[in-house]
């Protein structure tokens, strides 16, 4: 991409309707910051008119102003970065808030957690990170240096620890575990002896074997006292009464706590489950494999001293005894006994409110943010303003891909040599955001990375800062806006045609079905519409079967299953399974989802290909520049087709420009595929071909690897533009590729990109 005129972009802007650039707009993008902290979030996405959102600030400025405004245009380059004041500056003192990453078990303290005639603690667990260097919590009822605790020491090896108060007395095993195996651990404590047992057995029973170990220690008079400290899983204590110290990476199943040192042959004999009544001395015995969907920790034992799990620890994951016959954990509830913590899970950062504001009964809908300024720090906190329940303001909505949103949410591009080499031969440069979450790893990842210790992440909340969720964000593949950013681009070009129009969002759509889409007669999605929830699916189906008309104006839609947590409707969640264009592979026996259940992946394996609806699906991908443009296919010459090109001559290439990667036919691209359910009346429009080899097919249309796949302008390397019409007066236009909206503004919006877009819209609203 070009060098950018800054004096010549500010130049050409005209400030009109009331809309101020701001005076870093155009340059904030472009030279890499040192960014002081100034971040926030807000409780929602989507607010409807009269109602009221909460916004969360942490920052070390000692104040800060604080409007509202409404985005237009999040791109320095063309018409440059564009916002409305919506409420002028409202000064605000500053604070210094924390985010506390670590999912773990919560127990509330009870009398029967501090047994005093000794106990016995022991469960099964699957480390993945014993050598990480750190002490990792198991089973932990600590405070200071008081209570008992079975951890991971910082050797790799299973400790317990005891605190009078005064004195700590740590014995270990001295065998390091090793990574990914199950093991069955105990540890007990008999006062009067004075001595502490300790067992770590691997389920595995190889030959030569040398993690197992099982052995007793003089305690030298350090009996636990008591304390009131909640009992914790995978974590060793709480820091400032909610931050996990000592958080554990790996599995936990079947943790069990006695009232007495059993003796080793009883803690051997009982380590594959007895049922409570036949246990003396039974405190509590959690089982994992209840409630699955939820946040609740059961104890099946006599005192039923329940639980919590904090921060979305996965569940829905296989225990030790899982037997490989059933995939499906609610076929097989027994076998998935376990939750697998991690030491950067996040769902709720839990900050304080720092400002409010009532949306105005009269407020367009659109993209809004909370616009944060001190000094040089700015922050927008974006949010969506929707009409409110049951009314509709215009005749075209446009879609908001808020689940796609949050499934990219602290993208963290571990990834990017590697993306460098085999996607393009230009630079990529993060953005200076990038830098600043790389310096927050507590703000959590996103669903196109792994945690900590190499297993993918499936959940993702908007509850928490979300630094790559900007107007002003550049996504590093492709050098421009992507997502948020990029839909500005459809935000800047209705406004620039007076087309009006509502915003709505994922969320919103789940939630409320058709209902809420009948009252258009054109839906336009997002850029990259590529998470849908089954509910999703089904509204916009029955919308289209019904009549209603949808401009798909992106590329990679309708991909991945999705499902909503329904006690905690801020978390998503995404299992990528073991097949399509993925960042990570589910671990065998876990490809369905906690949340809702259903068997997770893409939907085109659920028999629900893109296709059916977009008339197009997922093919290819790239971020190379300059992109090639369409060339016109014969469906456009087709009667049925004549309105989309008023206006645009039959050889004229189109949308070989554009401000994302140079064309309208990048990023990601999908094409016509009738084996995959694109309807046979569905007329190909155009295609852009002849990529370069940094633009590649994707790996779920081939089953097997060769030469072929690869070669450069592959045939199967596309972007297909389509029409067809279903029944009752609908239709459906895809334009097939992210970039085609970074296309709409090119030469003062008179191109071909925006006459077809605005001949199909202008119809479609007729």
């Amino acid at each position: 991409m070009p060098e950018v005129d800054v004096e010549r972009l500010a130049g050409l802007y005209e400030p009109h309707r009331g809309r101020v650039p701001h005076p870093r707009s155009l340059t904030g993008q472009m030279t890499k910051i040192v960014r002081r902290e100034l971040i926030g979030y807000a409780d929602e996405l989507s607010v409807a008119r009269g109602a009221t959102i909460a916004f969360k600030v942490s920052t070390d400025a000692p104040d800060y102003d604080a409007a509202i405004v409404r985005l237009i245009h999040g791109d320095a380059n063309g018409p440059g970065f564009k916002e409305e004041i919506v409420r002028p500056d409202e000064r605000h003192v500053g604070r210094k808030q924390f985010a506390r990453s670590g999912s773990h078990g919560r127990v509330a303290d009870r009398p029967a957690l501090s047994p005093a005639s000794g106990f016995t603690i022991q469960m099964w667990i699957y480390p993945t990170t014993p050598l990480k260097g750190s002490v990792q919590g198991l089973f932990s009822k600590w405070s200071g240096d008081s209570g008992y605790a079975l951890v991971i020491g910082e050797a790799g090896d299973i400790g317990l620890w005891l605190g009078d108060g005064r004195t700590v007395k740590r014995c270990h095993t001295g065998k390091p575990l090793r990574e990914r195996q199950w093991y069955f651990v105990a540890a007990s404590f008999d006062p009067d002896r004075r001595i502490v047992g300790l067992h770590q057995t691997p389920l595995s029973d190889w030959p030569f074997e040398q993690s197992a170990a099982t052995v007793e220690q003089d305690s030298d008079a350090i009996a636990p006292s008591q304390n009131d400290a909640p009992l914790l899983f995978a974590a060793l204590c709480l820091e400032g009464g909610r931050a996990p110290h000592g958080p554990y990476n790996g599995k936990i199943e079947r943790p069990v706590l006695y009232d007495r040192a059993l003796k080793a042959d009883q803690i051997e004999s009982w380590k594959d489950g007895v049922a409570p009544a036949e246990i003396t001395d039974l405190i509590a015995a959690w089982d994992f494999s209840i409630g699955i969907s939820g946040t609740k920790l059961t104890d099946v034992g006599p005192n039923g001293v329940h639980g919590l799990v904090v921060n979305m620890p996965m569940r829905a994951v296989t225990g030790h005894n899982w037997q490989a016959e059933e995939q499906d954990f609610k076929h097989a509830r027994s076998q998935y006994g376990a939750i697998h913590f991690h030491d950067d899970d996040l769902e709720d950062a839990g900050w304080q409110t720092d400002f409010t504001w009532r949306v105005p009964d009269d407020a367009r809908s659109g993209f809004y943010a909370a616009r944060l300024l001190h000094g040089d720090q700015e922050d927008h906190i974006p949010f969506f303003v929707r009409p409110k329940r049951g009314t509709a303001t215009a005749k075209a909505v446009v879609l908001v891909p808020t689940l796609t949103y949050l499934a990219y949410a602290n993208e963290t591009h571990k990834a990017m040599p590697r993306h460098q080499a085999a996607y393009t031969k230009r630079v990529m440069n993060k953005d200076p955001l990038d830098d600043y979450l790389a310096d927050h790893p507590e703000f959590g990842v996103s669903l196109y990375d792994s945690h900590s210790d190499g297993s993918g992440c499936c959940y993702s909340s908007r509850l928490r800062p979300i630094p790559s969720l900007r107007p002003k964000y550049r996504q590093w593949q492709v050098g421009s806006p992507r997502h948020l950013a990029a839909d500005l681009y459809l935000i800047d070009w209705l406004e620039e045609k007076g087309i009006g129009y509502d915003v709505v969002t994922d969320h919103d759509l789940h939630f409320e079905g058709k209902a809420l889409l009948e009252k258009y007669q054109v839906v336009i999605t997002g850029t990259h519409p590529e998470d849908w929830s089954g509910p999703m699916r089904a509204a916009m189906a029955a919308y289209l079967a019904g009549g209603g008309r949808q401009m798909y104006l992106g590329g990679n839609g309708y991909y991945w299953v999705t499902g909503f947590d329904s006690e905690r409707p801020h978390v998503i969640e995404v299992r990528k399974g073991i097949a399509g264009t993925r960042a990570w592979n589910s671990e065998p026996g876990e490809l369905y989802m906690s949340t809702t259940g259903e068997l997770g992946g893409l939907w085109r394996h659920r028999g629900k290909p893109p296709n059916q609806i977009a008339g197009i699906g997922f093919k290819a991908m790239g971020f190379d520049a300059p992109t090639p443009g369409y060339k016109r296919q014969p469906g456009s010459f087709d009667k049925r087709a004549a309105f989309i090109f008023e206006g645009v001559g039959h050889d004229e290439t189109i949308g070989n420009f554009g401000l994302v990667l140079g064309g309208a036919a990048g990023d990601e691209m999908d094409r016509i595929d009738f084996a995959l359910g694109s309807p046979p009346h569905t007329l190909l429009l155009a295609s852009a071909a002849g990529y370069n080899k940094h633009y590649v097919p994707v790996v779920e249309d081939h089953r097997e690897m060769s030469e072929i796949v690869m070669l450069e302008q592959n045939s199967l390397v596309r972007a297909d533009m389509v029409f067809y019409e279903t029944k009752n007066g609908g239709a459906v236009f895809s334009s097939g590729a992210i970039s085609w909206c970074g296309s709409l503004s090119h030469n003062g919006y008179d191109n071909n990109v925006s006459r077809i877009t605005e001949n199909v819209l202008r119809k479609f609203l007729s």
